[in-house]
């Protein structure tokens, strides 16, 4: 007889089905199956529930406060004089041709001047530290015209990541006009104040003749009370000569004593 086969209860017509011996491994195989379903149900949920409660940011309110964060920071309004530090470095050299001490001042609403207070090195460091300064401070006086807003900007959200501890909000920018003011690249903003943390990118035209290339990298902090950029980092290709990288640092910040900074 084969292992299908039913055969007749001895006295009686009704044919006897061999039944199935459940083994331990198969009965344990369906409670841990029946549990993972009853366990995950639940955590189901409570991400359904955790992703309705997160919408996406509302990126006109976000950079709403982006632009009144900058019209309220100090520095717009307070006459300061910082000093910056500069090294140029002439790739692919890992010591610097040159360095540059400049110190900047700024009388509100729209005055900045610098002047180059001490050079050393190669004589073209201090030229491209120079070019950089006096777009620096002409584009102050075109303050509205140059500020990160969008009446000069169109913005991408990118994304919203962690700096440290501090959340931040990361846009793409492009400029509605081709200016050598205005930036083409990216900016990071504290989720928090809305102050823009870092500033990267590239000139919408070249400020210079003699500059083919440049990417700037500006972060910000607080110096004396006001938000300012405290590291100036750039990468110039300059015609003929090549490529230089500057590193430039704010430092010894102070309130200006004077209302026509020489």
């Amino acid at each position: 007889m084969t292992p299908m086969s039913l055969r007749l209860k001895e006295g009686s017509s009704k044919p006897v089905i061999p039944t199935m011996r459940r083994t331990p491994s198969v009965l344990s195989a369906f409670w841990l199956s029946a549990l993972v379903v009853v366990w995950a149900i639940p955590l189901a949920s409570q991400i359904a529930s955790s992703t309705s409660e997160s919408p996406p940011p509302d990126l006109d309110l976000i950079l709403q406060r982006i632009e009144d964060a900058q019209h309220q920071n100090p520095a717009q309004s307070r006459p300061y004089r910082v000093t910056r530090e500069y090294k140029v470095f002439r790739s692919p050299d890992r010591q610097p041709t040159s360095e540059v001490i400049a110190q900047i001042d700024f009388v509100p609403p729209d005055v900045k001047t610098y002047k180059i207070v001490e050079t050393s090195g190669d004589s073209w460091g201090a030229k491209i530290v120079r070019e950089l300064l006096s777009s620096e401070t002409l584009s102050t006086r075109r303050e509205h015209s140059t500020e990160i807003s969008r009446a000069n900007y169109d913005f991408v959200f990118l994304r919203q990541q962690n700096f440290g501890e501090v959340p931040e909000y990361v846009f793409a920018i492009f400029p509605k006009l081709k200016d050598k003011y205005l930036l083409r690249g990216q900016i990071w903003v504290d989720a928090h104040s809305f102050r823009i943390r870092q500033i990267e990118g590239v000139p919408a035209r070249s400020p210079s003749f003699w500059l083919k290339g440049l990417h700037i990298t500006l972060q910000y902090g607080e110096l004396g009370g006001m938000w300012v950029p405290v590291t100036f980092d750039a990468i110039a290709k300059v015609r003929i000569l090549g490529e230089f990288t500057l590193d430039g640092l704010s430092v010894k910040p102070s309130e200006s004593k004077s209302d026509d900074p020489k």
